[in-house]
């Protein structure tokens, strides 16, 4: 799929998100990678296979009295 040179990172490499935007929808909250993955504003992934990963968003920090 990829024609980069480079190629992106496969969608099933640990760093697939680090692949080129092919198509980006700000306006939507998502946006296509050059691999296939579908990224999400919420940091939600849906991968070519139909395979989702749930939001993993940063916990908030909490801080001792």
């Amino acid at each position: 799929m990829c024609q980069h040179r480079p190629p992106c990172p496969a969608a099933s490499a640990d760093d697939h998100t680090a692949a080129r935007v092919v198509s980006s929808h700000p306006e939507q909250g998502w946006c296509l990678l050059c691999n296939g993955v579908v990224i999400f504003d919420d940091t939600g992934e849906l991968a070519p296979d139909g395979h989702t990963t749930a939001p993993h968003r940063a916990r908030p920090l909490s801080f001792a009295a």
